[in-house]
């Protein structure tokens, strides 16, 4: 008897698993998605940031800040003495109520004992990659836009 050359189906599934894994962990390797995702946990973290001023606001029935450094690429949480860093190559925008605005590169978005807040959005951009944090001015509910 001759012996078939040809692969079992053993080697042919692990080949595909091996393939399948590299598919999966190569690309994210090799791409320029790091600052995507720098962007990413940035807004995030601004997001947070903002849930937890409004949280703060409604548990202490005393109104709470989120206030934005544009030039210093820094924000801050009342009741919170922690300087948060936001990415320093990334382009901040902040659009808020103008009474909010404390200096010509710092502001505000404000929120209430009620959970209202004085609404707005926070932009975070490199490149083509661009976020934008809303904050509704009715709900205070704070959502993440691509």
């Amino acid at each position: 008897m001759s012996r078939q050359h040809g692969f079992t189906l053993l080697e042919i599934l692990v080949v595909m698993a091996l393939m399948g894994l590299m598919y999966a962990l190569v690309p994210p390797l090799i791409s320029t998605s790091g600052s995507t995702t720098e962007l990413r946990a940035a807004a995030r973290q601004l997001a947070a940031g903002l849930r937890k001023a409004r949280g703060h606001a409604v548990a202490s029935h005393r109104d709470a800040t989120l206030t934005v450094d544009v030039e210093q690429h820094r924000f801050q949480v009342t009741g919170d003495s922690r300087d948060y860093a936001l990415p320093k190559t990334a382009a901040l925008s902040v659009y808020t109520a103008k009474a909010e605005a404390v200096e010509e590169k710092v502001a505000a978005i404000r929120f209430f004992p009620d959970g209202s807040s004085t609404g707005g959005a926070i932009g975070i951009a490199n490149g083509g990659v661009k976020f934008r944090v809303d904050v509704d001015w009715l709900t205070g509910s704070v959502t993440i836009l691509d």
